[in-house]
């Protein structure tokens, strides 16, 4: 995916000699949180749309440096690490700098996420199998072995959560049989965080609980 592709020059870049007033316009006509700013032709950072709101409107922003954000990808960066940038930024716009550091446009995060859309991963028919097991316990080679192990094939994964020594990876599989590979997957210990209709272990609990119910209001 080639992302330079994305690159966006609709509206040129403000400038530390603009007036805060002008920078509030243009906030209220877009739907960016943050805009670049640029001194002397030069990328200085980005001016967030929470902050130009406290600023004296008849100031530039030349008075204002040591708010901006400095944040920034390459042109030649791949699609993931734009998408962690963004969300590291808390921003839906992200300047694009070249090798020389020479200011190149932005990306906004919806085209970046449409990139994200046409993946495998979301694109292909499959299901979204949740497990979990300890940070330490766990391999990705062990992931995948329990999933083609079962004549499956992995179209992703990913670490969706770490929280007390605890890791959360979440799979997309194509279309399977997803219950043999749920008893697989509980068989080296993982515990099942997503739901499946096709869980007979957990169709065999739910049945005996209810044999139990009504054995014990007899």
């Amino acid at each position: 995916m080639k992302t330079s592709l994305y690159i966006i020059n609709e509206i040129d870049p403000l400038t530390t000699t603009a007036k805060v007033a002008d920078a509030q316009f243009l906030f209220n006509e877009l739907t960016y949180t943050h805009f670049p700013v640029l001194k002397d032709g030069v990328y200085t950072g980005c001016i967030s749309e929470a902050d130009i709101r406290c600023f004296e409107t008849e100031k530039t922003l030349d008075s204002y440096l040591y708010a901006l954000e400095g944040f920034f990808v390459r042109n030649n960066a791949n699609w993931l690490d734009i998408l962690e940038s963004f969300a590291q930024n808390h921003s839906n716009i992200m300047p694009v700098l070249d090798d020389d550091n020479n200011y190149q446009g932005y990306f906004e995060l919806g085209d970046i996420m449409n990139l994200f859309n046409e993946t495998p991963f979301l694109s292909e028919p499959g299901n979204i199998l949740i497990v979990e097991k300890g940070v330490l316990d766990y391999s990705f080679s062990e992931v995948s072995q329990i999933v083609e192990s079962n004549n499956a094939k992995l179209l992703g994964l990913f670490i969706s959560n770490m929280e007390n020594d605890v890791t959360q990876i979440t799979l997309k599989i194509n279309d399977s049989d997803i219950n043999n590979i749920v008893q697989t997957f509980r068989r080296y210990s993982y515990n099942i965080v997503s739901k499946h209709h096709e869980d007979s272990f957990l169709n065999n609990l739910k049945e005996r609980s209810q044999y139990l119910e009504k054995y014990l209001n007899i």
